[in-house]
């Protein structure tokens, strides 16, 4: 069983569940959306990519950005994915 993610309950009024593969994307998503701090348990989850937004766009830009998030992909799913390759458009 995979707990679905934002957690709500189906229309059986149970915890709603959803497939391994929504709950890995699912998974990708809370890293990548989470900045390091915003969690009181753990403060350095998370990738620091929402930071990027709004920065000017340069080929720096785009290589720290892929740092980040290659290396939080790494650090907190390296255990269920395999980062092959990571683009910035």
């Amino acid at each position: 069983m995979h707990v679905d993610f934002p957690f709500h309950y189906d229309h059986r009024g149970r915890t709603a569940e959803t497939s391994y593969e929504d709950h890995i994307r699912d998974m990708i998503e809370q890293v990548l959306f989470t900045t390091p701090g915003e969690r009181v348990n753990r403060p350095d989850f998370g990738s620091g990519a929402l930071q990027l937004v709004f920065a000017p766009n340069s080929p720096e830009l785009a290589a720290t950005t892929q740092y980040l998030v290659q290396a939080a992909l790494q650090q907190w799913m390296g255990d269920l994915i395999v980062v092959e390759d990571i683009e910035v458009l």
